[in-house]
């Protein structure tokens, strides 16, 4: 009878420390509450809409009363087999140099505002580094065409003036890729520098301090300690940053370039060909298609991507 007792009231105390916990973490719960309402409205909801991939989809039908086909909304893609391979290519070439030599500069971009003195002179700085981050693609590409412009850009002023002939940038297919790229980490560089500033900031100081102690100096502190402790974050934001690999900007194309069926060779990417191909047409249950089939290689290239970081550094690893 006493065991018996013991045992509820061990019971009730568990209870009891549950129930303040609950209530200590009340709060918490509450700030996070509207970003999982978010990501359930927004996210995961939405999935219901995948099950259009294998239906042709009618208005009259819905997503759930259209008729069921299976596997055969992919066979748009597929069926020109040259085109599709052409659009995969442009999509990883582009994604994965961007990827790369986009990290490479942010981290640059980081150290190097880390590495400024003067306060005011630094803010500064930041805030005009952020801002082509919130410019439209659009306005790029009017800022693109004043550079480019056959007759009247800077780029071919410049060349002609150095002695050179003027190069008709929008009928020369072989120039956009280092075009798309060179915009892509123009564009993304001031905002994606912010995780690894942020990074630099919590580094211990005491580092550089015995570091300045033994006379390194300001290059071999970023050498050896900077870069070195910035490391984990870089391979966490590249492992991210591989899931949309396959992904793309209908927007960035559609500014620079308007879809110029001249320069097709090397800009039309898997989202220009589902645009062109599919949305233009109104065959949404296509195009949700090659989104459902960028979305799982994605997942792939994440998974793979986790397993070889595991398999060399598991610490810096995902999961």
């Amino acid at each position: 009878m006493t065991a018996k007792k013991e045992l509820t009231q061990t019971e009730l105390a568990k209870r009891q420390r549950k129930r303040t916990m609950r209530k200590n973490n009340l709060f918490f719960f509450g700030l996070a509450a509207p970003g999982i309402i978010a990501l359930l409205l927004f996210s995961y909801f939405p999935m219901a809409g995948l099950y259009m991939v294998f239906t042709r989809y009618t208005y009259q039908g819905g997503i759930f009363g259209s008729e069921f086909v299976g596997l055969q909304n992919f066979r748009f893609f597929f069926m020109n087999l040259d085109a599709a391979l052409r659009a995969t290519r442009n999509t990883l070439v582009i994604n994965l140099i961007s990827m790369l030599l986009g990290t490479c500069c942010n981290v640059g971009l980081a150290i190097i505002l880390n590495e400024l003195s003067g306060k005011l002179y630094k803010k500064a700085t930041q805030s005009i580094m952020l801002f082509p981050h919130f410019v439209s693609w659009i306005v790029v590409g009017v800022i693109a065409q004043g550079i480019l412009d056959t007759d009247k850009g800077l780029l071919n002023q410049l060349i002609v003036a150095c002695g050179g002939e003027a190069v008709n940038w929008y009928m020369e297919p072989k120039y956009w890729w280092f075009i798309l790229i060179f915009s892509n980490i123009w564009k993304g560089m001031g905002y994606g520098s912010i995780v690894y500033s942020c990074a630099i900031t919590g580094l211990d100081p005491s580092l550089y301090e015995a570091a300045k102690v033994d006379g390194a100096s300001r290059w071999k502190q970023i050498f050896y300690i900077t870069i070195p402790q910035l490391k984990p974050t870089i391979v966490i934001m590249l492992l991210l940053s591989m899931g949309g690999v396959l992904g793309g900007s209908v927007d960035q194309i559609m500014g620079l370039t308007n879809l110029n069926p001249m320069l097709l060779e090397t800009t039309d990417t898997i989202a220009t060909f589902v645009y062109r191909s599919a949305i233009m047409n109104g065959q949404f249950e296509s195009a949700s298609a090659i989104t459902l089939y960028q979305s799982i290689f994605g997942f792939l290239f994440v998974m793979i991507g986790n397993f070889i970081v595991k398999k060399i550094q598991p610490d810096y690893a995902l999961f």
